[in-house]
């Protein structure tokens, strides 16, 4: 099993829990057409404004988020306090565009974080580099007014180095007001996306190294994710994960050839923020096998749930967190604690490990036989994990040639020394994804 070299942050905890939720909740819950609604609509701040005067989540009720959070067997949360829009989620005293100036009027971020701790989750806050309300923030090919006539000429009147204050100030409040964040989610950095005139923006124009300094300082435990450009010297030290965002990796996630800790983010359906008519929802199997999937490479699963506009979450997102609830109650030793295995999974299974327990997550249920390789005299007893029943092991001494099937008339090449046979049941077990726990000598 690989061990990545050790964080500035503390990941101790991140890489045994393993299991988090993401919310993207903003005014783009009202158009209910994607978090990116005001960029590929290309409004305008003007025509964007009337969400923020109607704004009122009246249904809001974060402890009933953060007990379905509990309920689904997540760990942590991470929430967007400030998406692309600029719309903030807290009192900022940095601008007037904030949660408080709404009809709601309510500090709806310090609500969720008391909620959540209160169900034992630990705190994490998205925050975005880009604002796309802000006066000082250019213009660029993300911009909703990408395409307008006098783009750069507007860009004149724009102050990046202001706008990098502006950041930093707003940060400092989310780190000084609201008790011990666990995680700092920054997004995102596009340096290379030069078009029309229009440059990206990377660790030069955030002014990353500053940003980290003062994240570092007021809370040095805290675990920063990879998204401020920052050069390679800097970020192997001073950054502690990866995140690869709506990719499933089938191997632990890299850089430059290194190990890392890593993080995939991805969506109940197709969408971040709320979407009404979105419909590429994930079946009961896609949820479940991607935890598992994730975590077999050594990673941790942060899940997506976009609340509606009247501060619920609705029926799909609380079917689908029922699915992780269900499975998770039965098997979360497999997912807690557990890391990619040094053992290979056989053919439509996933192994996981933790210590000596290995747990062989099967896909396709198989007919009677299930064979791993390498294994034979290093496991001492073997149950599903759904219900602690025996899963009987299969050993071969010998083939007996007058009665092939005495030893279930496996191939001479399935019975090598360190092939270990399972006898499985013929029906598969009544959950979605049954785990076979191992114990090793």
């Amino acid at each position: 099993m690989y061990q990545p070299a050790p964080t500035r942050g503390d990941t101790a905890w991140f890489v045994h829990d393993r299991f988090g939720m993401f919310i993207h909740w903003g005014l783009y819950a009202l158009p209910a057409r994607h978090e990116w609604v005001m960029n590929a609509e290309k409004m305008t701040v003007d025509e964007y404004s009337k969400y923020f005067e109607i704004f009122n989540p009246d249904l809001f009720d974060p402890k009933a988020w953060a007990k379905a959070a509990r309920e689904a067997v997540m760990k942590y949360f991470v929430i967007t306090t400030k998406h692309h829009e600029g719309f903030c989620l807290w009192d900022t005293q940095q601008t007037d565009f904030k949660i408080t100036n709404t009809p709601f009027g309510r500090d709806a971020l310090r609500e969720v974080v008391e909620a959540f701790r209160a169900e034992g989750l630990r705190v994490g806050f998205y925050y975005s580099l880009l604002d796309w309300h802000h006066p000082d923030f250019p213009i660029d090919s993300y911009h909703p007014q990408r395409d307008v006539p006098d783009a750069i000429e507007r860009n004149k009147n724009c102050d990046m180095t202001r706008y990098a204050a502006y950041m930093r100030e707003q940060l400092r409040e989310l780190l000084s007001e609201y008790g011990k964040i666990d995680i700092l989610w920054v997004d995102f950095s596009y340096p290379d996306l030069n078009k029309n005139g229009l440059k990206g923006k990377g660790h030069q124009d955030w002014e990353s190294e500053k940003l980290l300094a003062l994240v570092r300082e007021l809370q040095p435990h805290i675990i920063i994710n990879n998204r401020l450009d920052l050069p390679y010297e800097i970020a192997s030290v001073q950054t502690d994960v990866s995140t690869p965002e709506q990719v499933q990796p089938d191997e632990w996630v890299r850089v430059k050839g290194e190990h890392v800790v890593w993080e995939a983010c991805q969506t109940l359906s197709g969408s971040w923020g709320y979407h009404r008519d979105e419909t590429t929802w994930k079946s009961d199997e896609q949820l479940i096998q991607m935890l598992i999937s994730t975590v077999a490479c050594g990673g941790n699963l942060l899940m997506n749930v976009g609340p509606t506009a009247r501060g619920i979450f609705d029926s799909r997102a609380l079917d689908a967190l029922r699915v992780y609830g269900e499975w998770m109650s039965l098997h979360s030793r497999s997912i807690y604690g557990c890391t990619q295995s040094e053992y290979a999974a056989p053919f439509g299974c996933k192994l996981t490990q933790n210590g000596n327990r290995l747990y062989l997550h099967i896909y396709n249920w198989p007919f009677k036989h299930l064979r791993l390789k390498g294994l034979r005299s290093k496991v001492q007893y073997a149950q599903l994990l759904n219900d602690a029943s025996e899963v009987k092991i299969v050993r071969h001494a010998h083939i007996n040639p007058d009665n092939p099937t005495e030893h279930g008339d496996l191939p001479a090449s399935e019975l090598d020394e360190e092939t270990l046979t399972l006898e499985l049941p013929v029906v598969k077990p009544d959950v979605i994804v049954p785990v076979i726990e191992l114990f090793l000598n």
